[in-house]
């Protein structure tokens, strides 16, 4: 109900599927596996961001108010 944040949730979905097609079964994987899917992710610059990557922006942001 916040279609403000449907592109990016579609982007992100999108690549998603480039490491696990619709309907794959995550068991089989480990979770260092799904992390390091999670840290390819969080390390890929964005449009949306600048083209910075979320984990700088999370990481300036938490500097920020720290």
């Amino acid at each position: 109900q916040s279609p403000w944040q449907r592109g990016t949730n579609e982007n992100t979905n999108g690549l998603l599927r480039q490491y696990f097609p619709r309907k794959t079964d995550l068991s089989g994987y480990s979770q260092a596996d799904l992390n390091k899917v999670a840290l390819r992710l969080n390390q890929r610059p964005r449009k949306t961001l600048d083209f910075e990557t979320p984990a700088s922006k999370l990481h300036a942001s938490v500097a920020s108010t720290g």
